[in-house]
């Protein structure tokens, strides 16, 4: 199995403190976000290699980072090759490019580089293990507003999803998706067909609101938190949490 990290955008709603630093880059505690995200799935035993896929504007600042760091797995930056909010691929788009420039022919693990989690990684991959499909992270969210800005989705008993919708105006349950995604190694090819159709490139969610409409997929609950850095509050709030070791 291989694992990607989105980190590709250019978070323009964190500037000044994004104007010439990767949101995925910024300090937390004695680390970075993307720090955080990496001990995660360093402990997953399935997981090979975990392949980072920057902008053109920021490569050089994730190759710093990486010298200065001792991983525990394989881990390679790639660049997109997109300069500015103009030109980017798009979180879909650039799964994609990392399939393609990669190589990839194994499941793999999708996670977004700026969301902060407490998430059991190893309990959902052998979650998509067992289950043989491809397999979205869910929770219970109590908060309306929280579950306008996420995918929501319609669950049957045995935990495969009726209906998906990102982001929606009028949520139909209290069950949210969060950006960590495993699909299996046969749906990869389904994503240049995606593309090719002209579905939406950017959020990542929408590639399995898609999906779930082509061919099963099964949510897993996870017992957690997620933090969304979007926000120069949630980032204050963010390093309170670590400040405070409750992170």
């Amino acid at each position: 199995m291989k694992a990607i990290i989105l980190a590709a955008g250019y978070a323009t709603r964190l500037y000044p403190l994004t104007r010439d630093m990767p949101k995925s880059l910024l300090p937390l505690g004695d680390g970075t976000i993307l720090d955080l995200i990496i001990r995660k799935m360093e402990v997953v035993a399935s997981i090979s290699e975990i392949i980072i896929v920057s902008n053109a504007k920021f490569y050089i600042a994730f190759e710093e980072w990486a010298k200065s760091r001792s991983f525990r797995k394989a881990v390679k930056i790639i660049n997109d090759g997109s300069t500015s909010e103009h030109n980017r691929l798009g979180a879909i788009g650039d799964i994609q490019f990392a399939i393609e420039s990669e190589g990839i022919e194994e499941d793999l693990l999708v996670a977004a580089g700026d969301n902060v989690f407490t998430f059991d990684l190893t309990s959902y991959v052998d979650f998509f293990l067992e289950q043989q499909k491809d397999c979205i992270l869910v929770q219970r969210l109590q908060d309306i507003h929280e579950l306008k800005r996420v995918g929501v989705v319609e669950l049957d008993d045995s935990q495969r999803v009726l209906s998906f919708e990102e982001k929606p105006e009028y949520p139909k349950t209290d069950i949210g998706v969060f950006a960590v995604y495993l699909y299996r190694k046969e749906t990869l090819a389904l994503f240049r067909e995606y593309l090719l159709a002209g579905h939406h490139s950017d959020a990542p969610g929408y590639f399995p609101e898609w999906l779930s409409r082509v061919k099963e997929l099964k949510a897993y609950f996870a017992e957690g938190v997620s933090y969304d850095m979007g926000t120069h509050e949630a980032y204050r709030n963010l390093q309170e949490l670590v400040k405070c070791k409750w992170l």
